[in-house]
């Protein structure tokens, strides 16, 4: 049985996720505040963390990076706060994923069976170097990408920018993490050298460049890769 732990602490949503969790055989525990949560989570081992940024004794950002000194679980953000940058912050704290108050339970549940299955695939290792898509192969240990029977050409630019993407699969990366690590820190706020190496691997890689199946945006966060 998964277990999840939610925090939250409007109690008639947490009502409601608890009804329709345990309806699909999901063990669930609540916490009404970032306090109990880290002590849930300590004592409990929760499988996947349902929670609200807007909690009563501290920020759900802080709660994150609590978590985050000792344990992978994936963590699903739910909060009504619109801006970018705060939804950024909390991905860049360490959440995996970021859900919109209002949410509709199926999104929502959809959202949470990816993040479960996510750590349930075999963590890329040395060994596992190859990644396979309808469209096109990815060797990460010859550095070389084939689609249908020809080679790939890609810039070291754009390589570095795929490796980063295809090895945290269907794991949301913020534009900062990505600009940072390709580009360094001076250049963590040149949004437009990603869209524009963006567009040039989904020109090589994407059967419809303009419709992506793999490299997809999150308008105003980041990027994906779903494999």
């Amino acid at each position: 049985m998964t277990r999840v732990l939610v925090v939250e602490d409007d109690p008639q949503l947490v009502r409601a996720l608890v009804i329709n969790l345990q309806a699909r055989r999901y063990g669930v525990e609540a916490a009404p505040d970032g306090a109990t949560a880290l002590r849930l989570a300590a004592a409990r081992q929760p499988d996947v963390v349902l929670l609200d940024l807007g909690l009563p004794d501290m920020d759900g950002v802080d709660v994150i990076k609590g978590l985050r000194g000792w344990t992978r679980v994936p963590i699903l953000v739910l909060s009504a706060r619109q801006a970018s940058d705060e939804k950024v912050a909390a991905l860049d704290a360490g959440a995996d994923d970021y859900v919109t108050k209002p949410f509709s339970m199926d999104e929502l549940l959809a959202r949470l069976r990816a993040a479960v299955r996510r750590t349930e695939e075999v963590p890329l290792v040395p060994g596992a170097t190859l990644v396979e898509t309808a469209d096109f192969t990815i060797d990460l240990l010859a550095k070389k990408a084939v689609r249908g029977d020809h080679d790939v050409r890609l810039t070291p630019t754009e390589w570095h920018l795929l490796e980063i993407l295809v090895t945290s699969p269907g794991r949301l990366i913020t534009q900062k993490h990505l600009l940072r690590e390709v580009w360094g820190d001076s250049q963590s706020n040149k949004t437009n050298y990603l869209r524009v190496y963006m567009a040039q691997l989904r020109r090589k890689l994407e059967a419809d460049p303009s419709r992506p199946r793999y490299l997809i945006t999150e308008p105003g966060m980041g990027y994906r890769f779903e494999g």
